[in-house]
């Protein structure tokens, strides 16, 4: 083979890798313009949390399953396991209890975080501007259902 054609045939490669790469782009955007993946990312973030911390914690009650239904298990292991599950159980009615209640005072999605092994809450809502005011409300909703000191409490506001 000749120079000539092995420079045409490289160069027609590369030219098609370029094609390709340039369809790649277009279709796995689909048309999105820059400002849209923004918006979509926060309003995703929510439901993306809740999947991800069902799974966790469905993954977690089969481990303590699997210790309570062990025969081998322990006293102390079988103890230790039924009461995670337990805590674990009561964590998660009152995360979804706390964000049903929050939301039900107008705010449009909010996540509630709270510590397995320590009294802290987390609590992340969507708000464009989260003013003193709402922020006060989220707190005494959360201290008026949990109980606890406002050092243990975080409110954190996406936009």
């Amino acid at each position: 083979m000749s120079k000539k054609k092995k420079i045409i045939i490289l160069t027609s490669m590369v030219a098609l890798l370029a094609i390709t790469a340039v369809f790649n782009f277009i279709l796995t955007n689909d048309g999105i313009s820059i400002t849209e993946p923004v918006a979509q990312t926060s309003a995703n973030y929510f439901e993306q949390y809740r999947t991800e911390r069902l799974s966790s914690r469905n993954e977690e009650l089969l481990q303590l399953d699997n210790i309570i239904a062990s025969s081998e298990s322990m006293p102390d292991e079988l103890s230790t396991a039924l009461t995670m599950k337990t805590n674990l159980t009561k964590i998660s009615e009152q995360e979804m209890y706390l964000e049903n209640l929050i939301k039900a005072y107008g705010f449009s999605d909010t996540v509630v975080c709270i510590g397995l092994e320590t009294n802290n809450i987390n609590v992340i809502t969507k708000s464009e501007n989260l003013s003193a005011d709402d922020a006060i409300l989220i707190y005494t909703i959360i201290q008026e259902e949990c109980n606890v000191s406002p050092e243990n409490v975080k409110i954190i506001p996406i936009s």
